[in-house]
């Protein structure tokens, strides 16, 4: 440790564009490390949640989200440090194309310093695959390039013409040849589930065979991760002590933050797991967080799970803290459509509909600010981050509190409902962006500052 840092191998695997391969080529780089026995720790850089479950499956780790926004600068920091002390290599896979968003990847690796991989899809692509490189290379000098990786190659020949065209010969360059057993599942919502995708073992077994025989099983070079400036985990570590808190997680709802679940544990929460297609009924619990997801997908076998259903609306009708973000919302609704028409009736604690479509209904990183909205607060701090991304529409026969804001664009963004005890969204809160709130809404010291009728 030098100046307090902390020494670790680190990349950032980004790309022109998305679906150029870069969950695939993080997953199998992840895979053949821990392979090695090395102790692999991913980041997924922006809001998202099915790629992590991939990348944990590859890594055995945890993996969480960075973003210099919506985590904030110090938390990134604070996530990488952590990792750092004990990992042996740090990956990290980038949101959209390198430069795509506000921030980009491309600043969380300026701001820290990682070197970059940069993915390909060169299925194609011949010469201009060097004109591609350059640009994405010089487009911002601070950068640290390390190498580049060919993706979806033909032929040999193929791959001679792409990577010979690379000005930088300083550059690792590399090449993975197509391959469909290596592609991941897809659907509207992007990848598949780690654990609804047969044979994934096996899978990632083979990406790490791809890897073997690649220039990219060496480790890329040392980073320099220091510890932030001010420790943030004294806030409120008791915050939570005594309070079982119940979170639906299955295949119908699991796009579930890991740093939410470890806020909340570590101010002291009993976090509890339980599933609405395969639980009888909730557990005990002083609250109840159901997180987004696919209800669309399981809306038939969710129905059919009466006594889940009836103990939903039991504990809706107790008073306790009930929170619930986006899919979580439309399962607390009256009714369901999927697109193939069918409708399912719901739990009926909110009064309204919801409609899936084929076309994105809303994207984007939103904050929400809850000054005004709340009675009898005492925070300090009135905003919380997320994001949301969603195909359905709902029509909700309540009055909003309020609604987020888009970032870094003047629009509107999510209607936010506080009914009673039970505050829905199609939101996906980041708990850490505004610990105390979350602490004020599970222990019933928060109510809404206008209550719906």
């Amino acid at each position: 440790m030098k100046n307090n840092a902390v020494l670790c191998p680190a990349l950032l695997i980004s790309a022109p564009n998305s679906g150029a391969g870069k969950t695939t080529v993080t997953a199998a780089l992840a895979s053949y490390h821990r392979r090695q026995g090395l102790d692999v720790r991913v980041f997924k850089v922006g809001p998202d949640f099915i790629d992590p479950m991939i990348l944990k499956k590859a890594s055995g780790n945890t993996v969480y989200q960075l973003d210099l926004w919506m985590v904030g600068k110090e938390s990134c920091q604070s996530l990488l440090f952590d990792a750092a002390k004990n990992a042996d290599l740090i990956l990290i896979e980038s949101v959209m194309g390198l430069f795509d968003g506000t921030p980009s990847s491309a600043e969380l690796a300026e701001y820290f310093s990682i070197p970059i991989l940069a993915v390909i899809d060169a299925s194609a692509m011949a010469q201009t695959f060097g004109a591609l490189i350059h640009g994405l290379e010089h487009y911002n000098e601070k950068l640290n390039f390390y190498g580049v990786v060919a993706n979806k190659v033909a032929s040999p020949r193929h791959a001679d013409m792409l990577l010979s065209c690379v000005r930088n010969k300083n550059l690792l360059v590399s090449h993975v040849k197509r391959n469909p057993d290596l592609a991941i599942p897809e659907r509207h919502l992007g990848i598949m589930q780690a654990g609804e995708i047969k044979h994934i073992d096996q899978q990632l077994e083979l990406m790490a065979d791809v890897i073997a025989e690649t220039e990219l099983k060496q480790l890329p070079p040392l980073t320099q991760f220091y510890p932030p400036a001010k420790t943030q985990e004294s806030t409120g570590q008791q915050a939570l002590t005594g309070k079982t808190i119940a979170i639906i997680n299955d295949t119908a709802f699991n796009f579930l933050y890991a740093a939410n679940q470890q806020l909340l544990e570590k101010a002291g929460a009993n976090v509890i797991f339980c599933s609405a297609l395969q639980s009888d009924r909730l557990p005990e619990c002083d609250a109840l967080y159901i997180p987004g997801g696919y209800p669309e997908l399981h809306a038939e076998k969710l129905v059919e799970n009466i006594s889940f259903i009836e103990s939903v609306q039991a504990f809706a009708k107790s008073g306790k803290p009930l929170l619930a973000e986006c899919g979580g919302m439309l399962f607390l609704l009256d009714s369901l459509t999927t697109k193939d028409s069918n409708t399912y009736q719901l739990t009926g604690i909110l009064p309204g509909s919801a409609t899936m479509q084929d076309r994105l209904a809303a994207v984007g990183q939103q904050s929400a600010d809850f000054s005004g909205l709340v009675a009898g607060t005492f925070l300090e701090n009135y905003e919380v981050r997320g994001h949301s991304f969603h195909y359905s529409k709902a029509n909700i026969n309540l009055k909003p509190v309020g609604a987020s804001q888009y970032h870094a664009r003047p629009a509107k963004g999510e209607d936010i409902f506080w009914h009673n005890n039970v505050l829905a969204s199609y939101m996906h809160w980041y708990f850490p962006s505004n610990p105390a709130f979350f602490f004020g809404f599970f222990n019933q010291e928060l109510t809404a500052g206008a209550v719906d009728e």
